[in-house]
């Protein structure tokens, strides 16, 4: 059974930094690719940043910059390093198995206060 459950959410000023995690189960992680994907109240999930199993990411433009996705292979686990957050990014925020979506967790909350 797959599970991957995000931790590391919580209610940062802006200007701060966060970082997410997300540990996986029930797949072999090295050979999948991840992603991060977000949703905020009233809008529609959008990608984040995803990482190839190579590891090879890709990042929304706007968040070009200020957000890292990285993953550590050996502890099954997928990161997501967020600075210098905006209140623009409070979302819920998920991990998924990329390019198949198939798996996400229950999400971990950002709020991040003006």
């Amino acid at each position: 059974q797959v599970q991957l459950v995000e931790s590391g959410g919580g209610l940062v000023q802006a200007g701060g930094s966060l970082r997410l995690s997300c540990a996986a189960s029930g797949i072999i992680f090295r050979l999948n690719g991840l992603g991060w994907y977000r949703q905020a109240p009233g809008k529609e999930r959008e990608l984040v940043a995803r990482i190839s199993s190579d590891g090879i990411t890709y990042y929304a433009d706007s968040l070009k910059g200020r957000f890292t996705i990285s993953r550590d292979n050996a502890k099954n686990t997928l990161y997501l390093q967020m600075n210098s957050l905006k209140p623009e990014d409070t979302a819920m925020y998920y991990c998924t198995d990329w390019p198949g979506r198939n798996y996400w967790g229950q999400g971990t909350q950002v709020t991040v206060s003006s």
